[in-house]
């Protein structure tokens, strides 16, 4: 299926709603039916059937369909954020004396979600380096259920090979779920890779504009009608149709703002690596990257989330350098119009701060839409500094 297809023209029936451009935002809650036995079979299969928005939504579904054919997989869940998508299809999915075998570090909310969340309903976690598939041959238990991947990690950007690691646990009976948050699926996809659930957040590159928070998963049909046969109805995280249709706005010119990016970035880094205050920078695409021949393997972009680090490593030079930035914006997330950074040492306080702990030093930037030249002379002025 084509892209330009995918995202202009897929499950827009435009001839339903008065031939619009744009398609509608149905902004209900619920939907009548003309007979008792019309609202019978859908009370008896709201997979299948439209009966009331916390399941599905006429906009929702356009958007579904689209996400879903971005990914070439069967079917997709739009959630009202990003660890909705990653949370509740786990939930769905595992059950008291489960095993997770997860990559090292992933997302801070994900780690709570195993360390703090899961355990009280007897699942557990074992965290490992993910980088080398036998890793997750030794951590794999009788009782295990799940691999759960990020790649590539949004902060320090270690890869899996996806390929490998699905194929494992295909010949183990085990889910494999992955965060391609980082990629989005303009630059990667999980499941024509072996992988069964790809999860992202939608908040970042599908949306693109900082306006609207979400979250989706994506894998076969059979999967995706058992999480919302279950715990996605029953916890009822679910997007309203006016954001559905902001997603769908965003997906218009996705592949032109990850692009814009993804150059961006590619400039900026190979300026920052010839500065003299920088010691180094990390991106997958760089040719010095560990796992560069994987990057360029199974992804087809970075798009244009990086981190570097300060030859001076002193929390003070760190926490200056943020301060002057005078049009790099000081915030979380990416993927919107706007550049960003955020360093490590804000999400932790200065007491536990240790310079010769590699990931403490890390400063993450995400190049939005403006020009790279522009953000190199706020880098310039503030690395002076």
């Amino acid at each position: 299926m084509e892209l330009s297809y995918i995202l202009n023209e897929l499950g827009e029936e435009r001839e339903n709603y008065f031939n619009a451009i744009a398609p509608p935002i149905i902004q209900t809650s619920n939907f009548a039916f003309k007979t008792v036995a019309d609202l019978r079979v859908a009370l008896s299969n709201e997979f299948e059937a439209t009966l009331y928005s916390r399941g599905h939504n006429p906009t929702l579904n356009i958007l579904r369909k689209k996400l879903a054919a971005l990914d070439n997989a069967e079917d997709a869940l739009v959630f009202s954020s990003g660890v909705a998508a990653i949370s509740i299809p786990i939930l769905a999915l595992l059950k008291q004396g489960d095993h997770i075998v997860s990559v090292e570090n992933p997302y801070s909310w994900t780690i709570k979600l195993f360390k703090d969340f899961l355990p009280k309903f007897g699942i557990t976690t074992t965290f490992m380096d993910g980088s080398e598939l036998e890793n997750f041959e030794k951590a794999i238990r009788p009782e295990t259920k799940l691999i759960y991947l990020e790649s590539p990690n949004t902060f320090s950007y270690e890869l899996q090979d996806l390929k490998a690691v699905s194929g494992l646990a295909r010949s183990k009976g085990i889910i494999t779920m992955i965060d391609n948050s980082y990629c989005s699926p303009f630059f990667q996809k999980p499941i024509e890779l072996g992988i069964d659930l790809a999860a992202q957040t939608a908040t970042k590159y599908i949306g693109g504009h900082s306006d609207v928070v979400a979250g989706v998963v994506t894998g076969s049909r059979e999967l995706i009608s058992r999480i919302f046969n279950h715990e996605f109805m029953n916890i009822g995280a679910t997007l309203s149709p006016h954001s559905a249709w902001l997603l769908i706005r965003g997906l218009r010119t996705m592949p032109l703002r990850i692009q814009h990016s993804f150059k961006g970035a590619e400039k900026i880094t190979s300026w920052l690596l010839q500065h003299p205050a920088i010691n180094k920078v990390i991106w997958p695409f760089n040719a010095d990257f560990k796992q560069s021949e994987l990057a360029h393997q199974q992804m087809q972009g970075c798009g244009g989330l990086f981190s570097f680090t300060l030859k001076d490593s002193s929390l003070e030079k760190i926490e200056t350098f943020c301060n002057r930035l005078q049009h790099i914006l000081m915030a979380v997330s990416w993927g919107g119009h706007e550049s960003l950074v955020i360093p490590t040492i804000a999400t932790i306080s200065k007491d536990d701060y240790d310079r010769n702990n590699g990931r403490h030093q890390l400063i993450r930037m995400y190049v939005g839409l403006e020009e790279a030249d522009y953000l190199i002379k706020d880098l310039d002025q503030a690395l002076n500094h």
